[in-house]
């Protein structure tokens, strides 16, 4: 029989194996779109948004109640417009991040300044990078923000997300093909190219961007470049003006055939689950244009 001590000795080791244990089991862990992982000792409680999306993402996952700072323009929902603002996407308030004391911090790849974020990082904050590329990417996301954050909506909203994306790409596919320019801004002109997730809405819609080849995500465009393209449709961010530069350009098919449509920016442009409600109103747009081109019946 072994001695006091020793069988002591051995519970006490046996105690601490499974106390540091159940630590490392506690400890939440999730691959952000970066590759990157990023590793919570416990649910976030204080949360930071540095996008609109990423700030609509975090309430629809359930976790709109830890969010206590947010980037300029997080509009949706209402109450996000309420709470402290950490600067634009581009120009980060880091001063106003550090004092607001946050445990998760969820960026825009794209649209922050990487500088700032490698900054943020180095100064030992838990930073999630967000940047949706797919549909897919969306439900995902909402996943492993509720999982970062404890809540279980999270994986509740990306499945609603999943059905109701898939009823409507049902509807659309196998349709003819319509040529598309988007325009997200007028001067200098841009546009979005194959990566982006509005080429893939397009694509939902059986669309395809004249301008998906290009290697940046948002490019510069000419009128001469989009006269070379003559897309069948030209479809404008309502964030970016009007018509006014394309209505006297008639070699275009989209001007002579009055193709010209408008697109909700805020909703198309941010890969949050609202965004089904604008790719839904782009397809009927695109199936108006389909339609004109059947012949007509005799």
């Amino acid at each position: 029989m072994k001695p006091f001590w020793l069988w002591s000795r051995t519970q006490s080791v046996a105690l601490l194996f499974i106390f540091f244990c159940s630590i490392a089991h506690a400890e939440i862990s999730v691959i952000d779109d970066s590759g990157r992982r990023v590793t919570l000792s416990a649910s976030a409680k204080r949360i930071v948004s540095l996008a609109p999306h990423a700030t609509e993402l975090l309430f629809v996952a359930g976790a709109g109640k830890k969010v206590v700072g947010v980037s300029s323009g997080s509009d949706y929902p209402s109450e996000a417009s309420q709470l402290p603002s950490t600067g634009n996407s581009s120009r980060l308030d880091i001063e106003r991040i550090t004092l607001l004391k946050p445990d998760l911090i969820v960026a825009w790849t794209s649209g922050n300044n990487p500088r700032q974020i490698a900054q943020l990082r180095q100064q030992g904050y838990a930073v999630f990078e967000s940047e949706p590329r797919r549909f897919e990417d969306i439900a995902t996301t909402l996943e492993r923000l509720g999982t970062l954050t404890g809540s279980t909506q999270g994986s509740n909203a990306a499945a609603e997300f999943r059905q109701s994306l898939t009823l409507l790409s049902k509807r659309y596919q196998d349709r003819a093909p319509v040529s598309v320019f988007y325009q997200i801004w007028p001067s200098p002109l841009m546009t979005l190219n194959g990566e982006h997730l509005v080429s893939q809405a397009l694509n939902l819609c059986g669309a395809t961007n004249v301008f998906s080849g290009l290697p940046q995500l948002a490019p510069t465009v000419s009128r001469e470049a989009v006269a070379s393209a003559n897309p069948d449709a030209i479809l404008i961010s309502d964030e970016s003006g009007g018509f006014d530069r394309w209505k006297n350009l008639t070699s275009l098919k989209a001007v002579r055939q009055r193709h010209l449509f408008k697109a909700n920016g805020k909703l198309l442009n941010r890969p949050t689950p609202r965004m089904l409600i604008a790719v839904s109103d782009l397809c009927e747009q695109i199936d108006t244009v389909r339609k004109s081109h059947q012949p007509a019946s005799p």
